[in-house]
């Protein structure tokens, strides 16, 4: 074998320790999770801080921010294969597992913020297209169907190595024939596997931005105060790359270290991807900057108790944490070259991952505890909201823990193909350079 196949297929041989400890503690909060879901479900969501007219909370902030960080994997994923970046090849496998696990958390968030889930099914047996409601389900449906089939597609000549070489349990050695479809590595196969995941990569680019313009038009399309605006739909996307990348990053770090991926994973992707976090950071602090600016000039009647709440009132702190993390630490920390090494990236992630949750809380709850038609109200989420948020983090964690113990954390084939083309690249620069001095030699007579 390889040394990048020793190296990736190491952690499906053996299973050390801390995984059993780590996979233990991610499986016990999520088991917490799911007892305080029970204890809702059978109590009803009168355990919850939820009432009227606050009828969403820390739930519908949830699906917000799962959703807005599926970004990170198959649409940067996407750009980078379509603009042919090299140095994308040993990040696209990691992006592409938070982004279908991300959606599958996020889609269970509608669910707990229902009192009688089985109601769900209503929007498949009586939907009507004049909702915004059933805009999003078609479009996240569709997402995370193409978010599956872009994570599988190029996972197939890495299976198929597994299903050759890996010499472990029996069961998983028939996971690895099954799933490989036959894959035999000919140059047919590896033509019509490329030519699928270019038509794949460039499909993928509308509708991952799709589904979060739809996101933002279930607020949008409502007269609540502060949501009745048309900055809301680029503002969410912009929102969703920026924690989207950000969670990448934390993804990248954890997965370098754990799994010793320094080779591969090096300081040039997290500069690159630095720099790109640094635009989202300037861009979020730009839309921010209009959205309060233009509420203010305006001094509409009904917006101005919100505004003052998040700025000054309540939920202040929700507010100024969000402006301090997302647009000055990063910018901070980011703007210079010697932020943007590993350590750099990670800090500033954690910060971005933190101020854009709190970003999706002070867009959700404000505007409902002072809505336009009805009595101001209060919300304070209980713990089983505190419960059930810690269970789902915890339910993602623990996807993408389990994933990865089963499959290959990098695409051997793609990366290894970006070797062979660095090298041809640096080839074809000696012999022209070899020219180049043999030709001023025939012309200075020597």
């Amino acid at each position: 074998m390889s040394r990048i196949e020793q190296t990736v297929f190491a952690p499906l041989r053996t299973t050390g320790k801390s995984f059993w400890v780590l996979f233990t503690i991610l499986a016990a909060l999520t088991g917490w999770g799911v007892f305080a879901y029970i204890y809702q479900l059978s109590d009803g969501l009168g355990v919850t801080g939820l009432s009227r007219p606050v009828y969403w909370g820390i739930y519908l902030t949830n699906f917000v921010f799962f959703i807005g960080i599926s970004h990170a994997g198959t649409l940067i994923s996407a750009i980078l294969r379509v603009t042919q970046a090299n140095w994308r090849r040993s990040i696209t496998r990691i992006a592409e597992a938070v982004t279908v696990f991300a959606l599958c958390v996020g889609g269970l968030q509608i669910l707990i913020d229902m009192g009688r889930p089985e109601r769900a099914l209503n929007v498949i047996l009586y939907g009507r297209y004049q909702s915004p409601f059933l805009w999003d389900f078609t479009c996240i449906s569709i997402y995370l169907f193409s978010s599956i089939t872009y994570l599988y597609l190029p996972m197939l000549p890495d299976l198929a190595r597994l299903r050759d070489k890996f010499d472990g349990a029996g069961w998983r050695k028939w996971l690895y024939t099954t799933l490989a479809l036959g894959w035999k590595g000919n140059y047919e196969q590896h033509h019509r596997l490329e030519k699928a995941i270019a038509i794949l990569a460039i499909a993928i680019i509308p509708i991952a931005v799709s589904v979060h313009t739809v996101v933002s038009w279930i607020f949008g399309m409502t007269l609540q105060p502060m949501w009745h605006s048309t900055i809301l739909g680029p503002y969410f996307v912009v929102g969703a790359i920026f924690s989207g990348i950000a969670t990448l990053f934390l993804a990248m770090a954890l997965m370098r270290k754990v799994m010793h991926l320094e080779e591969w994973l090096t300081e040039k992707q997290f500069n690159y991807l630095g720099l790109l976090l640094l635009v989202m950071s300037v861009l979020w602090t730009y839309f921010t900057l209009s959205e309060y600016v233009t509420t203010f000039y305006g001094a509409l009647a009904d917006e101005m108790p919100v505004a003052n709440a998040k700025i000054f009132g309540e939920f202040n702190w929700a507010f100024w944490t969000m402006v301090l993390f997302n647009g000055i630490l990063p910018f901070v920390i980011l703007i210079r070259r010697s932020g943007r090494t590993v350590m750099g990236t990670v800090i500033a992630s954690i910060f971005i991952d933190i101020g854009m949750w709190l970003e999706r809380f002070t867009i959700v709850a404000p505007s409902l505890t002072r809505p336009r038609l009805s009595q101001w109200a209060i919300y304070q989420p209980t713990w089983v909201e505190a419960s059930i948020t810690i269970g789902s983090l915890a339910m993602f964690a623990l996807l993408f823990v389990v994933f990865f113990k089963l499959f290959p954390s990098l695409a051997i084939w793609e990366v290894e193909e970006g070797v062979e083309i660095e090298e041809r690249r640096k080839l074809a620069e000696k012999i022209r350079l070899e020219d180049l001095r043999a030709a001023s030699g025939v012309a200075s007579g020597e």
